[in-house]
């Protein structure tokens, strides 16, 4: 945890008891994790709203596009062309 150890985490809660208060410590500690909470809760509504995951998949969309001159859709399909290519000679053999 940020590279606080026990003993620096025993420090730190006796400092700030001797500064606060014992009345008033669970109180600061409350609003603290509060505050926290609604700082991850936040950071998760940004996260979602910039859709991350699909800005990530249209780039390496894009990517390969550049690349390899080839979309995502256009690599399945050639994928099941292979496949129909290779089922045609077994018919016309058959005729």
């Amino acid at each position: 945890m940020f590279g606080i150890g026990m003993p620096e985490l025993i420090v730190i809660l006796v400092v700030a008891l001797i500064i606060i208060g014992p009345k008033k410590l669970p109180d600061l500690a409350k609003s603290l994790g509060k505050g926290l909470a609604e700082f991850r809760h936040a950071t998760d509504d940004v996260k979602n709203s910039l859709n991350v995951d699909q800005i990530k998949d249209e780039v390496d969309d894009f990517k390969d596009s550049v690349l390899y001159g080839k979309k995502k859709q256009e690599t399945e399909s050639d994928g099941r062309k292979a496949k129909d290519e290779t089922e045609e000679p077994a018919d016309k053999n058959l005729e």
